[in-house]
């Protein structure tokens, strides 16, 4: 963390402010910076007395932003799935390419018989990707274990990434993400018998952050989800969830009665739902990467989440299955191309609400009292870091107030 107190000079601001300007920009801005927490920001013209005298470093003019944050991975998983990538384009139906060892069983058989170290090693590269596209928040998610076990071991890697990177991890418990084999047609007995006291187990651990579930008809259903939150209730753990990506079963509206954080995916979410989540404050996390890889023709009612102010976040949903993408930029290419959010809408939903999404307060926007984790970047205007694609204009980050 920096102890000596600096400014930062000679940059453009888009502080994420509500205001006139939808990216809060001040030009010509300064940023006072103290003990890892930023102590003021506003027009160099403004600048108080009391922080004329410190340490200045010129940023050459460039734009400075919240630091990024991708609030929907699962970052930690055993190998790949490129060869029923293949498969797929080449014609083979679903069932086909489970026959053939693919799907999430198949990444679930890996998952169980990596190792934590290896789990980490082989989850580093993304996340060095996503660090070197401005990210300083990663939230990480179990559910390719399906046993406590391994459950905890995908947790262990989560908080151990976090130990090896300058970045703050944030991890979800998600056991509810399938059913494993050994449970088929026994959901229940699975929510009983191995999701409950695994997530009693990692609790006990301090390994968990949040708890998230998988609502569809391919997974669980909102009673036994129900279930699962209240067990995350009594342990005063918040609550998100997989909800509305393929059908509408209510996920949304039963994870606003929970109070959840977010309910990501909502291609199928309905106006009655919307308006749940916006009663809740629920975030909606919108995960074009998904949308994309699938094929799929339905998009979330981004009108509708708009016209109750519902925060809309944006991440990546990386994972080796339906999201195989660790650019949080691209994400933001693809919200406004495939779902029409506007640029400024990317950045609040890469910043301020992907901060909302994860029940932090304390980043997310450029005013005094937040954490000094920056994006400095060369770029004039900020709806560059939507609009550009395949190009990355970081110019550094500042961690902590650490350049």
């Amino acid at each position: 963390m920096q102890t000596t107190p600096m400014i930062l000079t000679n940059l453009l601001a888009a502080t994420l402010q509500p205001g006139g300007d939808p990216y809060g920009l001040i030009g010509d801005a300064v940023l006072a910076l103290d003990r890892g927490v930023i102590a003021w920001a506003g027009p160099r013209r403004d600048l108080p007395a009391a922080y004329a005298d410190w340490p200045p470093h010129d940023l050459g003019g460039r734009m400075v932003s919240p630091a990024l944050i991708d609030c929907h991975t699962h970052v930690i998983h055993g190998s790949n799935r490129a060869a029923e990538f293949e498969l797929r384009l080449l014609g083979a139906s679903y069932e086909e390419v489970a026959r053939a060892g693919g799907g999430i069983l198949s990444t679930v058989k890996a998952t169980r018989a990596a190792s934590e170290a290896e789990l980490v090693a082989a989850a580093l590269p993304f996340v060095d990707a996503m660090l070197a596209e401005g990210v300083a928040v990663i939230e990480i998610k179990s559910g390719y274990g399906l046993e406590m076990a391994s459950e905890l071991r995908m947790l262990r890697a989560a908080r151990a990434i976090g130990k090896l990177r300058p970045v703050l991890v944030r991890t979800s418990f998600l056991a509810a993400h399938a059913v494993p084999p050994e449970y088929t047609g026994r959901a229940d007995d699975y929510i009983a018998e191995v999701a409950t006291p695994a997530l009693r187990a990692a609790h006990a651990e301090g390994l968990v952050d949040a708890v998230d579930g998988f609502c569809e008809g391919i997974a669980f259903s909102p009673a036994q989800i129900a279930r699962l939150f209240a067990v995350a209730a009594e342990l005063g753990l918040p609550v998100k969830l997989h909800a509305e990506q393929l059908s509408n079963l209510g996920g949304a509206a039963l994870a606003a009665q929970h109070g959840a954080l977010s309910a990501d995916h909502l291609e199928y979410l309905d106006e009655a739902g919307v308006m749940a989540m916006a009663a809740a404050g629920t975030v909606a996390v919108i995960l074009p990467g998904a949308f994309y890889t699938l094929r799929e023709r339905q998009a979330p009612p981004i009108d509708l989440l708009r016209r109750h102010g519902v925060p809309m976040a944006v991440a990546t949903d990386m994972n080796p299955g339906s999201s195989p993408m660790a650019s949080l930029l691209l994400a933001m290419n693809m919200a406004c191309t495939l779902f029409r959010l506007t640029p400024a809408e990317a950045l609040a939903g890469a910043t301020v609400h992907a901060a909302k999404a994860l029940g932090l307060s304390d980043r997310g926007q450029l005013v005094a009292g937040q954490v000094a984790d920056l994006a400095v970047w060369t770029c004039a205007h900020p709806a560059e870091l939507a609009y550009r694609i395949g190009f990355n204009p970081l110019h550094q980050r500042i961690i902590g107030g650490v350049l």
